[in-house]
């Protein structure tokens, strides 16, 4: 029993103590909240008073940093690529043409097959000569209008309607326009009769000063 009253009392006693610790002591908070997303922080407690730094009278500090960044690039457009175009062979009288342009924002570029007309005209004229048509291969060669130029040059008319020779002259002379050079021939006979006339009236006025000549030399008999 004595042993039990010890006990009461010893409680009794502890009791008393928190009351009195718990009325007599002010709690200590802190002087700042924070207040944190990710991390740690670490709270300082015990009555501390936090603040603003104060600097001596007389002395400030300002920091001020602005920042601007501007960029502006250009660069070229990709190079607009003309294709390229090839003949297949080396008996195809075929040439390729490709042509390209390039602008900043817009590029068009084409390219197509050309046939070479005189390279055709030179190898069916080998052709019909292999195969012993020698007169249809000059035929073929005068379509060129510098061949029809040459052969009338060398007084070997060109072919026509199966004449050769005079009868080809002849034929050429009055069916003029479907000569292979017509455009110059016409300008050639335009210049000739310009050049005729002009020979003409310079032989003209050399007769009439001669005959002015022989007027002015001719004896005056008196009556």
């Amino acid at each position: 029993m004595e042993g039990l009253r010890m006990d009461y009392r010893f409680t009794a006693a502890l009791i008393l103590m928190l009351t009195m610790l718990a009325f007599f002591t002010e709690p200590a908070y802190p002087a700042e909240s924070q207040t944190n997303v990710s991390g740690s922080n670490t709270s300082i407690e015990g009555g501390y008073t936090g603040g603003a730094t104060t600097y001596q009278s007389g002395s400030s500090s300002n920091t001020t940093s602005t920042t601007n960044s501007t960029s502006n690039v250009k660069s070229a457009p990709p190079t607009s690529s003309a294709p390229s175009y090839n003949s297949m062979t080396q008996d195809v009288c075929a040439v390729g043409v490709s042509l390209g342009v390039q602008t900043f924002g817009l590029g068009i570029s084409g390219g197509k097959h050309a046939i070479d007309k005189n390279c055709e005209r030179l190898k069916l004229a080998r052709i019909l000569n292999d195969f012993g048509m020698k007169v249809a291969a000059v035929a073929i060669l005068c379509q060129d209008e510098r061949v029809f130029e040459s052969m009338i040059q060398a007084g070997t008319p060109c072919p026509i309607d199966g004449k050769i020779g005079s009868e080809a002259k002849q034929l050429w002379g009055k069916y003029d326009h479907e000569r292979p050079d017509y455009t110059t021939y016409v300008k050639r006979m335009k210049d000739r009769e310009k050049a005729d006339k002009k020979a003409q009236r310079e032989m003209t006025k050399e007769l009439d000063k001669l005959d002015k000549e022989l007027l002015d030399t001719k004896p005056i008999h008196n009556k």
